[in-house]
């Protein structure tokens, strides 16, 4: 009996100490969850999201703004979790861990309103909120058209923030603007819109004009 015991002491601290080690192990390990959830202290509401889209339609996008910059999103705070509302097909909620692994190389950048403490109050959030959760599920607009009965990405931004918080990001441009019977240009935009083609004088927000807004910074970029 005695000699069992002996036996056994040595085996319980051995136990003891392989486990504390692996608490251990563990704590120093880092942290290798996705980059956007473990970031996700750093995310405000109301904050925009950038990233090169890998979709077909960004070749349009791209070519017709000369940035690489094709697809933004509003971060929003909902039910606990951190989502992304975009206007992909159709306008939806995407988990911000999601959205910024989509982009081409993982590659996004976060901005934000450069006064928002002051600007982006409770209450104007939630009319931010409340604005954006009624446009769920509407179409996506693949001809950039103006009408609030389909959406794109940047002009969902845009109107979200003029019409929740009273701000203008940036000044709508015109389809004329991008000069779509260019040489670089006419095919894409030709194959695009057939005889479909946006008037002239059709106001156009892009990803790019949001990106190049004086009123925002870069607050995180990967």
């Amino acid at each position: 009996m005695l000699r069992e015991e002996k036996i056994s002491r040595p085996r319980f601290f051995l136990f003891f100490l392989t486990g504390l080690l692996l608490v251990v192990l563990l704590a120093a390990m880092p942290d290798r969850r996705p980059v956007a959830a473990a970031t996700a202290p750093e995310v405000r509401e109301g904050d925009i999201i950038f990233h090169a889209s890998t979709s077909s339609q960004s070749a349009l996008i791209r070519l017709l703004t000369r940035s690489p910059y094709t697809h933004c999103g509003l971060v929003m705070r909902h039910k606990g979790r951190w989502l992304v509302l975009e206007a992909v097909q159709p306008v939806k909620l995407t988990p911000l861990a999601a959205w910024t692994a989509r982009g081409a190389g993982g590659h996004y950048v976060l901005k934000r309103l450069k006064n928002a403490d002051a600007a982006l109050t409770p209450d104007v959030l939630e009319r931010m909120r409340r604005l954006g959760l009624g446009m769920l599920g509407r179409a996506y607009d693949r001809q950039f058209r103006w009408s609030d009965a389909k959406l794109y990405c940047s002009e969902l931004v845009w109107k979200l923030y003029r019409r929740g918080a009273g701000i203008t990001l940036c000044k709508p441009q015109h389809f004329r603007d991008f000069n779509p019977a260019r040489p670089s240009l006419a095919g894409e935009a030709a194959r695009r819109y057939g005889k479909n083609m946006p008037p002239p004088d059709e106001p156009v927000v892009t990803p790019a004009a949001l990106y190049d807004s004086p009123l925002l910074r870069i607050v995180r970029e990967e």
